[in-house]
């Protein structure tokens, strides 16, 4: 009888792990990258109209004049307590500052990686079934078209033609300014269409061609011809036999298209002027406001690895032979 560690639990504590490491990768590369920013970081916090001693008073307040290894330690001492620190341009904790923010980021990625799975799978499916076809020569033509677009370049044509010209969908913002109660969630979804389908239309021809090639492949295996000698409908076998295995290439590609939403949500809420983190980032960018630049960059490494995290538990949960490797 095997008393080691479960293999299940092995598996998590291997990836967890890395996560970790990522996290702390990210954090201390973010940090030294920042620095080498052009301009003067202490400009956001002081005037060159101050005197001399405020200004010396303001730059030790905030650490900017300590050595750089001095700055990281205090920082990593700092986020390992929950403090990220204080918005040089908003005077606010960072934390609240992104408390604000992360909802509304948190909501677009969602939104879009949902409508993506549901418009993507069945057209993948769609496509399999239908090898050489015209369905299947129109969804390829539509995912390399798709995954050739610049996220601004389908922001804008979107914005372009919904908004401006056809005037069926607001422009921009997450909400309208006069809306109440029931009307004011009915406001935010409005808001909400352009932007999630912006990032939905450069991320959905992966989605497409993946599981197309994986679906054809799994419905010429063994267990396919199987099913089909026991009499299942066809409709059966794609679904309920072939559909299984062929979404462990597109869990795992979901996780990496995560790190492709983040920089997308960055180009999309400028557009649209969406309140999200990424919006707030290039915001940050143009005030060289340090730590509200790290802050956000930590809450989005963390998001993006606990993300992959669940990926990775359930693709161990979805193919067993995975969390029984050691690697």
């Amino acid at each position: 009888m095997n008393r080691g560690v479960p293999p299940l639990v092995g598996f998590a504590g291997r990836r967890l792990l890395r996560g970790v490491v990522t996290i702390w990768f990210a954090v201390t590369v973010t940090f030294l990258l920042l620095r080498l920013l052009p301009g003067d970081p202490a400009l956001a916090v002081a005037s060159e109209n101050m005197t001399p001693e405020i200004r010396a008073q303001l730059l030790h307040d905030y650490g900017l004049d300590q050595p750089l290894w001095v700055q990281y330690g205090k920082y990593i001492w700092q986020l390992l307590h929950g403090n990220l620190g204080i918005s040089f341009a908003q005077q606010q904790p960072v934390s609240t500052v992104l408390a604000q923010q992360l909802p509304w980021t948190l909501l677009l990625m969602a939104t879009s990686m949902v409508l993506t799975l549901v418009l993507g799978i069945p057209l993948g499916v769609a496509a399999a079934r239908r090898q050489g076809g015209l369905v299947d020569r129109g969804a390829q033509m539509f995912s390399v078209a798709a995954g050739s677009l610049f996220v601004p370049s389908a922001g804008i044509g979107l914005l372009w033609l919904f908004g401006l010209t056809l005037h069926w969908l607001p422009i921009g913002g997450a909400y309208a300014d006069d809306a109440y109660g029931w009307t004011w969630y009915l406001s935010i979804a409005e808001h909400l269409i352009l932007p999630a389908l912006s990032l939905m239309l450069v991320s959905i021809g992966a989605y497409v061609l993946t599981l197309r090639s994986t679906l054809i492949g799994a419905l010429q295996d063994d267990y396919a011809d199987l099913a089909r000698a026991k009499g299942a409908p066809e409709r059966s076998v794609v679904w309920k036999h072939a559909l299984r295995n062929a979404l462990l290439p597109i869990t795992t590609l979901a996780g990496l298209q995560l790190g492709f939403l983040v920089g997308g949500a960055v180009l999309t809420e400028t557009i649209f002027a969406y309140p999200g983190v990424a919006r707030g980032i290039y915001t940050a960018v143009t005030q060289q406001d340090y730590p509200l630049l790290q802050g956000a960059f930590v809450v989005l490494a963390i998001s993006v690895v606990v993300a992959n995290f669940l990926t990775d538990m359930a693709y161990g949960l979805l193919d067993p032979r995975v969390r029984m490797t050691t690697a």
